[in-house]
């Protein structure tokens, strides 16, 4: 559990280009039952270049004509998970996804830490009055984590979250600054 080591060093910050090999290879390794669970449709991964070239490309626009922000978390100088903001209304809202990379990290608590100084990180750089995360419904784990970093529920409703994948039922949460 992360709170029985303090001397861990968790880092937040955003992905430098060079680094979204982390998201494609997560996505691309990942076992068809564990993108059953995130609620992905393995025939929409785009091609490990395709996708490459497509973070290129956002990375050569300004930072505030992108629309994604992708952000690395670190443990001790490795990087062991990343969320990705998408549907960015800067001043006003953005929709965000996490992931462990490390399937032995999952379940340790060190979600928690980091879904809070994601968060924190996206209301800063976009500006934002509301961050919300829509995990698939029957994906416990983020779930609670989601409800234990502060964020509250909204509803659970059918609809397909993003381009990735199928029409399911998530679970939608919210965080406002207080």
């Amino acid at each position: 559990m992360v709170g029985d080591n303090a001397d861990m060093s968790l880092v937040v910050r955003e992905m430098a280009v060079d680094e979204v090999d982390l998201i494609i290879d997560y996505f691309h390794s990942a076992t068809p039952e564990h993108l059953e669970l995130l609620g992905v449709d393995p025939t929409r991964l785009p091609g490990r270049r395709q996708w490459r070239e497509h973070y290129i490309a956002e990375y050569d626009k300004p930072r505030g004509a992108r629309s994604t922000l992708l952000v690395v978390w670190e443990l001790d100088g490795e990087a062991v998970g990343f969320s990705t903001a998408d549907r960015l209304v800067r001043g006003e809202e953005a929709f965000m996804h996490l992931h462990v990379v490390d399937a032995h990290r999952r379940r340790s608590g060190l979600g928690n830490v980091f879904v809070r100084q994601t968060a924190a990180l996206y209301f800063e750089v976009l500006e934002l009055k509301r961050l919300f995360c829509e995990p698939n419904a029957f994906n416990v784990a983020p779930n609670r984590t989601l409800q234990t970093a502060g964020f509250h529920y909204v509803k659970t409703h059918m609809t397909i979250p993003g381009p990735l994948n199928y029409h399911q039922a998530v679970t939608r949460w919210v965080l406002e600054p207080s």
